[in-house]
């Protein structure tokens, strides 16, 4: 069995970071005038110092309370995307790890789950407030390991947070039922309890929020948890780690181990103390989780790849449209689940919107994530780079059309230039994978009924998009989407308080809002017979 904890396969330590500087993609100017990436490069040694006096640049694991290394000292290089620089290592594990992770879980599982469910929202309180005190030292991380720009990275932060501090009220209200009985002497009660312990498999695309929104609900019902964070992203991971262990978590209900992403899959999926998988990642990746999950019979809930629609009727005000399709399209320099992958246009409209579209793309500042204004960084690593090449090159082959971009960006590296194509069709690579990366394209509709047959026409099922004046087509179109989540003039619609999770191959379950945390716990009913009796 083979597992990933990212949108990128799985793969041994010592494949990890397969990297290489594009020097011979930077201008001349840049050859002969280092400065600039030396005062870069000084920063990030300057950031990573104030990191480590702050205690939140952690490089080791957290298992049952205590910073280790990996068993045979194996480490793993963690890089700064935008530079290619090394900011750190950290362990490299597997089975032996993990397992004890599990077994340092499921001890603190009875005695956490015993404490009051105000006792529980009283510690995931304190971890919201310490996540937010730290709220910059925190997107300065996310930045330095990912790669986001620093404003989008601290916004990541208080979005995560939010998760903790939703679930710190929703502890409270794990309510049960009475049920009326059909026989006078019995008494029909359900009774909600936490499932135990979980494993929680998280992206390196959202190195925070990934994590909270897992562990927030599971801590909140009284489960333990053994985060499994991107072997590209772990360093977010062993902060927020830390700061939950200053907020009072006890040892073993949080534990983080990274390393080999088959060993510690596959040991997760063989414990039969592990109850329930929670992962974000490729729909392959999810598929054979479902499989391992099998063996035990585990709950499993899964957050997988998209395909999302963004479609822009005539009657849409254009504004409003170009506002959303680029939020949708480029946050995270377009490497998220819920990105736009196809944005498809009524005809009436398509040259308008694709002109006024391209204009607020080409304003789109690309550079490393620390440089003021900066609104697009790197992508997370060349794999990523040479997946969005390929697309545009099929694309591109098959007829479509650069109207902005569409090449490597002159920074080098896995920078890209943000790109806008235009007559793109169904059966182009780009319209049937997720590109994962800063690459618009536009199709051309005429009716309602094709643009909802053009949306539906994939396996993925996780966010679409809808611009539109017409209230009774939002409706309309929405309840014909085959999607977990649709925004309607909007393209910015995660909020911890709504239910956040795909329908088809774009998986199962729902994390977020009072819907999430029902994925953590088991329902008990219990009978009261002989109740009449003195």
């Amino acid at each position: 069995m083979t597992l990933a904890s990212s949108r990128t396969a799985g793969r041994s330590c010592r494949l990890l970071r397969a990297r290489g500087a594009f020097s011979h993609h930077l201008p001349s100017m840049h050859a002969a005038s280092p400065p600039l990436s030396r005062q870069i490069s000084m920063d990030a040694q300057n950031l990573t110092a104030r990191l480590k006096s702050s205690g939140l640049l952690r490089s080791q694991a957290l298992i049952g309370g205590k910073w280790i290394d990996a068993y045979d000292g194996k480490t793993i290089k963690v890089h700064n995307p935008a530079t290619g620089e090394v900011i750190t290592e950290v362990p490299c594990m597997g089975s032996k790890e993990t397992n004890d992770a599990i077994s340092s879980s499921y001890d603190a599982f009875y005695s956490w789950s015993k404490r009051t469910a105000a006792e529980r929202s009283r510690h995931l309180r304190k971890w919201y407030d310490l996540l937010i005190a730290h709220r910059e030292e925190l997107g300065q991380l996310i930045t330095l390991e990912q790669g986001k720009p620093l404003t989008e990275a601290m916004g990541e932060v208080t979005y995560g947070a939010n998760f903790i501090e939703f679930f710190s009220e929703e502890a409270k209200r794990v309510y049960g039922d009475i049920i009326p009985s059909p026989l006078a002497d019995r008494r029909l009660l359900v009774l909600k309890q936490p499932v135990g312990v979980v494993g929680a498999i998280t992206p390196w695309n959202f190195p925070l929020a990934m994590i909270t929104r897992k562990v927030g609900p599971a801590l909140a019902c009284g489960c333990t948890v053994i985060i499994k964070p991107s072997e590209f992203t772990p360093l977010t991971a062993l902060a927020a780690a830390e700061l939950a262990l200053q907020a009072g978590i006890p040892p073993g209900a949080v534990n983080v181990v990274m390393g080999n992403a088959s060993d510690i899959g596959d040991a997760l999926l063989a414990s039969p103390q592990v109850r329930k998988i929670t992962f974000t990642g490729s729909t392959a990746v999810g598929k054979k989780l479902m499989a391992g999950a099998s063996a035990t019979v585990k709950k499993i809930s899964l957050e997988l790849g998209g395909n999302a629609p963004c479609i822009v009727f005539d009657d849409a005000d254009i504004d409003v449209a170009v506002k959303g399709a680029l939020g949708a399209k480029f946050r995270n320099s377009g490497q998220t689940c819920v990105c736009a992958n196809r944005i498809i246009v009524q005809e009436g409209i398509y040259e308008k919107f694709a002109d006024a579209f391209s204009k607020a793309v080409q304003n789109l500042k690309v550079g490393d994530g620390f440089s003021e204004g900066v609104a697009q960084g790197p992508l997370i690593n060349e794999a990523a780079l040479h997946k969005v090449e390929s697309f545009v090159q099929d694309a591109l082959s098959k007829g479509a059309k650069v109207l902005l971009g569409g090449k490597r960006h002159s920074l080098g590296r896995t920078f890209y230039e943000p790109t806008v194509l235009s007559d793109v069709k169904s059966e182009m690579l780009i319209s049937r994978e997720e590109v994962f990366g800063p690459v618009a394209p536009l199709l051309r509709f005429k009716t309602e009924e094709e643009a909802i047959r053009m949306a539906n026409d994939t396996n993925a099922g996780l966010a679409a998009y809808i611009f539109t004046n017409n209230v009774q087509r939002s409706w309309r179109v929405t309840e014909a989407l085959e999607y977990g989540l649709v925004g309607v003039n909007e393209g910015l619609i995660s909020t911890e308080v709504a239910p956040f999770g795909g329908i088809k191959q774009s998986g199962l379950g729902r994390e977020g809002s009072k819907y999430g945390i029902d994925e953590y716990l088991e329902l008990k009913y219990m009978c009261l017979g002989n109740m009449t009796g003195n």
